[in-house]
């Protein structure tokens, strides 16, 4: 199969990287998630050179989209037996065991390599879940079946960053993500459900994590040395970016108007008494705000249609007048949440 201008190949292996894993999640919808994962992504593969995969672990398949033009898109599901998500679970949902198979694209325009989505993970939803439960009372098939994103972030050790797009739920696909990753982000609009969406994934993970323990200590102890980790959800919290909030200016100073500022001052405590104090127990001193990106309005659809990074948009793919400015805006904002993420990460191991 033969795709347009992003070539489609096998990644390059460079040994010897200290992969770190991250999950973008928030238990809230239309948060722009998507947008600030592969933003960010590209940002640290073209700006920062980093060698950087992208999961895309949403059965809608918002990433895949966003990146591939729909030409590429057809290809790629047109044959059922390319690579996509579905090839690392389906092979464990039929008995054989976990894939060995890796096979991501590279994704020329955004400087990352991709497992695209596939609409079928969906179906495997109720296996996931159902092993889930089997793991949890000491069953060594459910807990293979749990761990199997740990097993392949093993083999995907010629990166620095593996990250992880999810869909907005608290369901069996994004727990055996969460039980994978070393750390997750959360996007967040700046609304009363953003900070209720904060309370509802600290209560499951907590929860997720005893129930695993319990599992494990019930299994027999011989077989778990066929688990890929006996470890799991020791996932940390390494910041958050309020997104979509509209920005007024005083005094020649750019801040959010007074309705999301009001959200917007709740939100570190939220996240210090939910994240930091819960699921970490101790606070380095960090700061977890990574960034803030105002609603960047038509630059948006103007990077799905070219299928472009919005930072790197150029006036052949529509850029005019006043938008050159914007675009020289959104660079530094995403300067700015991957360094802010980058220290985050170092500080916290």
């Amino acid at each position: 199969m033969c795709l347009s201008r992003r070539t489609i190949t096998l990644c390059e292996s460079r040994w010897g990287r200290r992969l770190r894993s991250i999950a973008f999640f928030n238990n809230k919808g239309g948060v722009g998630k998507t947008t600030l994962l592969c933003n960010v992504a590209s940002y640290l593969a073209l700006e920062r050179q980093m060698k950087v995969l992208v999961i895309d672990a949403d059965p809608q398949c918002n990433a895949t989209q966003l990146m591939l033009d729909e030409d590429e898109v057809f290809n790629l599901y047109d044959n059922s037996k390319n690579f996509t998500i579905y090839s690392i679970i389906h092979p464990l949902s039929i008995g054989k065991g976990y894939s060995s198979q890796i096979n991501p694209l590279h994704v020329e325009d955004y400087g990352i390599d991709l497992v695209p989505g596939d609409p079928r993970l969906a179906l495997k939803e109720d296996l996931l879940s159902k092993d889930w439960q089997d793991a949890i009372s000491g069953d060594i098939r459910g807990l293979r079946t749990s761990y199997l994103f740990s097993d392949f972030l093993d083999r995907c050790d010629a990166y620095d960053l593996v990250m992880f797009d999810m869909g907005p739920s608290l369901g069996s696909i994004n727990r055996a993500v969460l039980l994978s990753c070393g750390f997750f982000v959360s996007p967040m609009s700046i609304d009363i459900f953003s900070l209720k969406a904060i309370e509802n994934i600290s209560v499951a993970l907590v929860e997720w994590r005893r129930r695993l323990r319990h599992g494990l200590e019930q299994a027999e102890q011989e077989l778990l040395e066929d688990l890929p980790s006996q470890d799991g959800f020791r996932i940390k919290f390494a910041g958050y970016v309020a997104q979509q909030y509209i920005q007024k200016t005083t005094q020649g100073e750019k801040r959010a108007v007074a309705s999301y500022e009001k959200i917007m001052r709740r939100i570190p405590k939220t996240i210090r008494s939910n994240f930091v104090d819960k699921l970490q127990g101790s606070d380095l001193g960090l700061v977890y705000e990574i960034g803030t990106i105002p609603n960047l309005y038509s630059l948006v659809p103007m990077s799905q249609t070219a299928h472009k990074p919005i930072f790197a948009l150029k006036a052949k793919d529509g850029v005019r007048g006043a938008h050159f400015n914007k675009v020289k805006d959104a660079g530094k904002i995403y300067s700015d949440v991957t360094a802010n993420l980058l220290s985050n990460l170092d500080s916290l191991g």
